[in-house]
C-alpha cells in the first residue's frame, strides 16, 4: 500500500472511530445518570420509623382486638424484625416478623442467609398477610400459651415472655422491645384498644341471647333417661335439652341429682329459669374443647352461649381468652380459644 492510500485509509476510518467513541461515551454517560437517579429514588422511598408505625398501627390494633396480642407488642415486633420495613426480607416476601418457614408450611417461600446460610422464610402476598400470620403463630403454639395469662397491656411481661418462650436468640430482645415501645408511646394504642372494646364492642346481652338454644339435628341422643328424656353428648359431657315446664329441681329429681348440681354445672344462678330448646349440661363441663382449637363469633352470641356450645366452664373461656367476665357479648368475626 503506497503513502496515498494509507493517508486516505486513516482519513476515512478515523470519523467513525469517533463517532463509536462518542457512542459509548454517551452509553455509559445515561446509564450512569440512570443509576444514580435510581440510587435516590430508592434512597428517598426508604421508610421511617414513624411512617411504618401510621401505616400499620391500624393492623396491629385488629389483630389485638381479634387475637388479644397487645398492639403495642406486634407493631414493635414489626418494626424490630423488618427494620421499619426496609430489610430485604420485608421488602421482597412482605415478611415483617422473620418468620421462618417451619414444618408444615406450604405457603410461598424466600431464601436468605440467617442463623444458617440460605434459610427459608415464609413469603406473603401482602403484608397485612405476614400480620395476620404472626398472630396466628403465636396463638396456635404451645409454648406462647403462656402469653395469654398475661395483662393484655403489660407489654414489659409480654416481651420478657416471647425472649423466655424462644422467639428471637437475642439475650437482649426483651429490652429492645420494649425501648421501641416507650420510645414511640405505642402503649398508648393497648389503652384505646381496651377503651374501645370496654365502651363499644361489648354490649349487655338481651335475655333472649343470653342460653344457647340447641339445634336437634347436631346431636344424637347416646341414651334415655327415667322419663324417656333424651341424652346427648358433647365434649364428652352429657345433657339434655330442656323443655315446657322445666326447672332445676324438677330436673334434679328426674336425673336423681341435687338441683344445685344442674344450675353450677350450667353455669347458672337458682333464680334463673330454664327456657325450652335450652341446653342443660348433667355433668361439669370441660376446662377446654377435645375436638375445636377456636371458635369465630358471630353476632348476637355471648360469652355464656359459646362455653354452652361447646361444653367449656364459662370462667375458663374467659380465662384462655384474657378477657374481664364483664365482657358478656364479645365482637362478631372475633376468634376466641377453645383450648
Amino acid at each position: 500500500m503506497d503513502k496515498t492510500s494509507a493517508s486516505k485509509s486513516f482519513v476515512t476510518e478515523q470519523p467513525i472511530n469517533l463517532l463509536h467513541i462518542k457512542h459509548q461515551y454517551m452509553k455509559h454517560l445515561f446509564t450512569a445518570i440512570c443509576f444514580l437517579l435510581l440510587s435516590g429514588f430508592v434512597t428517598g422511598q426508604k421508610m421511617t420509623r414513624e411512617e411504618y408505625i401510621e401505616r400499620y398501627k391500624d393492623i396491629a390494633i385488629e389483630k389485638m382486638k381479634e387475637y388479644r396480642i397487645p398492639a403495642s407488642i406486634t407493631l414493635a415486633q414489626g418494626i424490630l424484625e423488618s427494620g421499619d420495613g426496609n430489610s430485604k426480607l420485608a421488602r421482597k416476601a412482605n415478611n415483617h416478623f422473620g418468620i421462618k418457614c417451619h414444618k408444615g408450611w406450604r405457603g410461598k417461600t424466600f431464601r436468605q442467609d440467617d442463623d444458617l446460610r440460605n434459610e427459608c422464610f415464609r413469603k406473603y402476598d401482602q403484608v397485612e398477610d405476614s400480620y395476620r400470620d404472626h398472630s396466628y403463630f403465636l396463638t396456635q403454639r404451645d409454648r406462647y400459651a403462656g402469653l395469654f395469662k398475661l395483662n393484655i397491656t403489660d407489654y414489659k411481661a409480654w416481651a420478657r415472655g416471647l425472649k423466655k418462650a424462644g422467639y428471637a436468640t437475642s439475650p437482649i430482645y426483651p429490652q429492645l422491645l420494649i425501648k421501641i415501645i416507650e420510645e414511640n408511646k405505642l402503649y398508648n394504642f393497648d389503652q384505646e384498644t381496651i377503651a374501645l372494646l370496654e365502651k363499644k364492642e361489648y354490649d349487655p346481652p338481651e335475655a333472649s341471647d343470653v342460653y344457647y338454644i340447641v339445634d336437634e339435628t347436631e346431636f344424637r341422643p347416646v341414651s334415655v333417661g327415667g322419663d324417656n328424656r333424651e341424652i346427648y353428648l358433647n365434649n364428652k359431657r352429657k345433657f339434655i335439652i330442656a323443655k315446657e315446664g322445666d326447672d332445676f329441681w324438677s330436673l334434679a329429681d328426674e336425673f336423681n341429682i341435687y338441683a344445685w348440681q344442674v344450675y353450677k354445672y350450667n353455669d347458672l344462678d337458682k333464680t334463673d329459669q330454664l327456657k325450652p330448646g335450652q341446653m342443660v349440661y348433667l355433668q361439669k363441663k370441660k376446662r377446654k374443647s377435645k375436638e375445636y382449637e377456636y371458635h369465630l363469633v358471630e353476632k348476637g352470641e355471648t360469652m355464656y352461649s359459646i362455653s354452652q356450645r361447646y361444653g367449656i366452664k364459662l370462667k375458663r373461656l374467659y380465662k384462655m381468652n384474657d378477657l374481664d367476665e364483664n365482657f358478656t357479648r364479645p365482637k362478631a368475626g372475633t376468634r376466641l380459644k377453645l383450648r
